[in-house]
């Protein structure tokens, strides 16, 4: 049986894509900050073998002993998806954006989803086997001007994912991502962006509302790019 570790594993696409692959006969492994949430999303699985792996995916420490961890539990992880919302970092429009702020936002969207890879990566090569899929935004190819560190962040991390993916190719070890162009309907930046509060207060709200996704349709994509593994990126909805 395989298995599929979600980090950064949420109340919408978290959730669908352990329903998605789990009805393909993974077994699930869950991987989030906070315990309370992590047992609210096992709870809505019965009817797949689930455990859950409390962490901060942005200490190494953590991060690495959440692998071992899964592996020492499930055995190899066969796919592994990071979706991070990243929800309490700001999003800082392009001409503020301050260097010396912006490791802020490259550690959640490049730094370590990279620490990701290289503890999985050898593993995977050595079985010939492998699946690392990225959760991403629109803004990494279609800059929104609000959006300035978010954007630079993406970018790099889906520099990335291409360049990883065509070396890999041959390792029979798939690389992946998933642009996200819209909100995705349950998520926490739903109803924060939804709230036009703070620092989204400035966003045309009528466009986002017209770019509203079921996470079901998302976590459909993710499977098709990791079952069929014949282009690297999957672009969802748009602004």
């Amino acid at each position: 049986m395989k298995t599929i570790a979600i980090f950064g594993a949420g109340p919408a696409l978290g959730l669908s894509l352990a329903q998605r692959f789990g009805r393909e006969g993974y077994r699930v492994a869950l991987v989030a900050r906070r315990q309370e949430s992590l047992d609210e999303l096992a709870a809505r699985l019965p009817d797949v073998e689930t455990a859950t792996f409390r962490a901060d995916l942005l200490d190494p420490a953590q991060l690495t002993a959440a692998v071992a961890a899964i592996e020492d539990r499930f055995g190899p992880v066969d796919v592994a998806v990071w979706s991070p919302g990243g929800l309490d970092q700001a999003r800082v429009a392009v001409l503020d954006v301050d260097p010396d702020e912006l490791p802020n936002q490259l550690e959640l969207l490049l730094l370590a989803p990279i620490r990701l890879a290289r503890l999985l990566l050898p593993g995977m090569r050595a079985r010939g086997d492998g699946g690392l899929l990225y959760a991403s935004g629109t803004s990494a190819t279609n800059p929104v001007p609000q959006l300035g560190n978010v954007g630079i962040a993406l970018a790099g991390m889906r520099n990335y994912v291409h360049s990883a993916h065509a070396v890999l190719a041959d390792d029979g070890v798939y690389v992946g991502v998933v642009p996200i162009g819209g909100l995705i309907r349950g998520s926490a930046a739903e109803a924060v962006v939804m709230s036009a509060s703070g620092e989204f207060a400035d966003f045309d709200l009528d466009a986002l509302k017209l770019a509203l996704l079921d996470p079901a349709d998302i976590a459909d994509v993710f499977w098709d790019l990791n079952a069929k593994r014949d282009r690297v990126e999957a672009v969802v909805g748009g602004f």
